[in-house]
């Protein structure tokens, strides 16, 4: 049992010597194509480097291009320079020269014993293939591809859609069932030759030439017709992102690798020195003689996967920033909201502390500072309360206040005179619990003492602020989970919301309310209601409060008079 090496390079040459050196010195052949792009210096500091092994060969050299033939040829010509110079070579291996051998080369020959005539090549058919990019499985048969994808990406996708509208199609080769699937295989000689004098060649490769990405259908497609002997697995491992970019492997992998039980992987890192260090070694002899299984590992490379598109909920950094329209998670924890409980109640703040284990904030975006817990002017993570440096991102800041305080759940008072950015965020997070008190807003201007007029318009915009931030948490596409109060209905029957509120924050399971907080005193706010009303001033997201008592002395409104 002899197997021969094929290796396509185009850089890492030094490291390609290295590789072809060990199989070379193990009794391997090795037919080596290198790029034409490749200098003429660098490709003679090769042949070089590998001179006085006679069992290594160089073959025609071809300009190669990602998704073209010329990938193709490269593989034929060195495949027809092994069949013709190594007769004693049972099967053919194709590598590139980022590959590296992950086992001995004396298990790879006792595998392929045990298993003889069979050729190691993925091959499915379109209709079966999950890993496509870009749209295009059949199609990559059915149209033409004049332009490169890479040089040339405006040409190709305005080719692909002007045969797409005049419904061109072209012809199939009798008999040929397009197969596809990874690149790198393990044939054996008669297969291989089989396909090199296949009576329809000619015929076959003018159709290929047509195809996009030739190098993963050609061999797939062709074996079909030359062997019915086919595992549709590769014995080389190679994983691929969610683009279709191969990964790369580092020195870190090493236990990683050793794991997949492969007997080649590409990509590697052409600076993994102890990698290369470890597998093109002797050691690798005595070590187990496992079945490759590639799946031990998937889990890990599914992981990685799901990390580079999604993210970690909340983590907003600049390798991997979320996309809100599709990330489901804006925040990593679950936090609570409090808006107008800081206007209702009197140090509402030390209340919500006690009684829910929370770690309760004032306004954090409040107009002058960050009001955080505690009085504290710096906060976990190094965040300042001042407005200036937290409105420069006001959700970067809400985000990274909940991220660098992940393990406990944060709260904070919010309203309409606070930074409405924050306020345009929340509704929409799955992590935030909202319960609002409309109205409340009104409060404090009564509170404030000052006269009516001086303070109707700075009610109808606080409504206005508001009302357009219940659109937010109203709307069909909100995710957090809100409860709205009007101030009248929470002022007649304070208790039941309240506990509500202890229910759904869910910190202490069965906990009963045994301490309300401390209302405000509200004697003679309905009064200033209608005082509002009086002066042209709606104020209808506080509710239907009655009048009630008469308010305390206000100055009156001056009288008009007029000027004659």
């Amino acid at each position: 049992m002899r197997v021969g090496f094929l290796m396509l390079c185009h850089d890492g040459l030094d490291r390609a010597a290295q590789v072809a050196g060990y199989w070379a010195d193990r009794g391997c052949p090795v037919v080596i194509h290198v790029d034409r792009r490749v200098s003429r210096e660098a490709y003679d500091t090769l042949v070089a480097a590998l001179e006085g092994r006679h069992n290594i060969r160089f073959s025609e050299r071809f300009r190669c291009e990602w998704g073209r033939w010329s990938l193709v040829a490269a593989t034929l010509a060195a495949a027809r320079v092994m069949i013709d110079e190594f007769p004693t070579a049972s099967h053919v291996f194709l590598a590139s020269g980022s590959c590296l051998p992950l086992r001995h080369i004396s298990q790879l020959r006792a595998y392929l014993a045990e298993r003889p005539g069979v050729n190691f090549i993925e091959s499915v058919t379109t209709e079966d293939v999950p890993w496509t990019k870009g749209g295009l499985d059949h199609e990559r048969f059915a149209l033409r591809f004049p332009f490169s994808w890479k040089r040339q990406r405006k040409l190709f996708d305005l080719s692909v859609r002007l045969q797409r509208r005049l419904g061109y199609r072209r012809r199939i080769p009798k008999g040929l069932v397009p197969h596809m699937g990874s690149q790198w295989w393990c044939l054996t000689r008669g297969t291989l030759q089989a396909i090199l004098d296949h009576p329809r060649r000619a015929e076959f490769d003018r159709f290929f030439k047509g195809v996009w990405i030739p190098d993963e259908s050609y061999f797939q497609s062709l074996v079909r017709l030359c062997t019915d002997r086919v595992e549709s697995r590769s014995l080389t491992l190679a994983k691929f992102d969610y683009q279709g970019k191969p990964h790369i492997f580092y020195d870190d992998h090493l236990q990683l690798l050793r794991r997949s039980d492969c007997f080649v992987a590409r990509k590697i890192w052409p600076r993994a020195d102890r990698l290369y260090a470890t597998f093109l070694s002797d050691r690798t002899a005595t070590e187990s003689r496992a079945e490759p299984n590639p799946g031990k590992i998937d889990r890990i490379f599914s992981k990685a996967i799901e990390r580079r598109t999604r993210g970690r909920a909340g983590l907003y950094m600049t390798g991997r920033f979320p996309r809100v329209q599709t990330d489901a998670g804006r925040t990593c924890a679950r936090y609570v909201v409090f808006e107008g409980f800081g206007d209702l109640f009197e140090d509402f703040p030390a209340w919500a502390a006690r009684t829910t284990g929370l770690r309760a904030h004032g306004h954090l975006f409040g107009p002058e500072r960050a009001e955080f817990a505690d009085g504290q002017s710096v906060f976990s993570g190094a965040l300042s309360d001042s407005a200036t440096l937290r409105d420069y991102n006001a959700v970067a800041f809400l985000t990274n206040l909940i991220w660098n305080t992940r393990g406990e759940r944060q709260s904070f008072l919010y309203g309409p005179r606070d930074t409405v950015a924050a306020g345009d965020f929340f509704p929409y997070d799955l992590n935030a619990d909202v319960f609002a008190i409309t109205g409340a807003w009104a409060i404090p201007l009564y509170l404030s003492g000052r006269p009516v007029i001086e303070i109707r318009k700075q009610a109808a915009e606080l409504q206005r602020i508001e009302g357009k931030h219940l659109d937010h948490l109203r709307s069909r596409w909100a995710k957090a989970r809100v409860h709205v109060w009007t101030l009248a209905d929470f002022i007649e029957s304070p208790v039941e919301p309240l506990q509500t509120m202890i229910d759904e924050i869910g910190n202490k399971a069965g906990l009963r309310l045994t301490e309300a907080p401390r209302m405000r005193d509200l004697t003679g706010f309905g009064q200033f209601l209608q005082d509002l009303r009086n002066e042209g001033m709606q104020p209808w997201l506080v509710g239907d409060l009655r009048t009630g008592d008469s308010a305390p002395d206000r100055p009156a409104r001056p009288k008009p008079y007029a000027v004659r």
